[in-house]
């Protein structure tokens, strides 16, 4: 059955998952050290060095999906593994983010200028929602109430330059992780367990495009004689 271009169109990727906030909780306030500013690039080196950067990226994307067999079925774990193994391959070799680590950067963009701790907790609250994550621990409320405990210690809202409050909450984050059982050593495990939940969304989104675009084929004429095809059978190489 033939199947329209859009079946292996680019995935939502919407992942119910307490890991963005779990890293939240481990690192609430610290950020890594900014990079220094590369060199100024006149416009058309700027977009030739882009262009350049993409093209060798997509390049070296396809070049890994075309080696590799991609069962789409979200309910094998083994099909979600190896789907989720791919796309890690794809990103250190193309040198693209992860998806924690592109939430992460997130947070560090939209950040950066907040001076209080409060707006802080809820920016990150407004990330996570968008990210399509589930505080599923409930952690978001222990962290404001353990922010409401410090500010009526200090009589005064907590600013994040202030070290001696901020040492305070972070303090009372540390008792937030004991109680829910969250490690900094575990981070490495929650990652992974982020990336192959997303895996399984992708290769959700995946079926259910396939089960659409054949289903809108079955309504033409030349194709409604044609026997239903299992999407697990699909070979996504054969439309790359």
């Amino acid at each position: 059955m033939a199947l329209s271009s859009r079946l292996f169109s680019k995935s939502r990727l919407v992942c119910g998952s307490q890991i963005l906030v779990q890293k939240e909780h481990v690192i609430p306030v610290r950020h890594f050290a900014k990079e220094s500013a590369p060199p100024a690039l006149k416009g058309d080196q700027m977009l030739k060095n882009i262009f350049s950067e993409v093209k060798n990226k997509f390049e070296t994307a396809m070049g890994i999906l075309r080696k590799e067999k991609i069962t789409i079925d979200p309910n094998d774990p083994a099909a979600v593994s190896h789907y989720a193994n791919v796309m890690k391959t794809i990103r250190e070799k193309a040198n693209l983010l992860s998806e924690s680590q592109y939430i992460q950067n997130n947070i560090e963009t939209q950040t950066e200028d907040i001076p209080d701790a409060r707006t802080y907790l809820l920016t990150l609250k407004e990330i996570r929602t968008k990210s399509g994550l589930i505080d599923e621990l409930g952690a978001e409320g222990l962290m404001m109430d353990a922010l409401d405990k410090v500010e009526k210690e200090l009589k005064k809202p907590l600013m994040r330059d202030d070290k001696k409050g901020m040492d305070l909450l972070l303090a009372e984050f540390d008792k937030i992780n004991n109680k829910l059982g969250i490690r900094r050593q575990d981070l490495p495990k929650y990652e992974e367990q982020l990336e192959v939940k997303l895996a399984k969304a992708q290769l959700e989104e995946l079926k259910k495009d396939a089960l659409e675009a054949m289903e809108t084929q079955k309504k033409r004429e030349e194709f409604k004689d044609e026997e239903a095809v299992d999407v697990k059978s699909l070979d996504i190489r054969n439309f790359l």
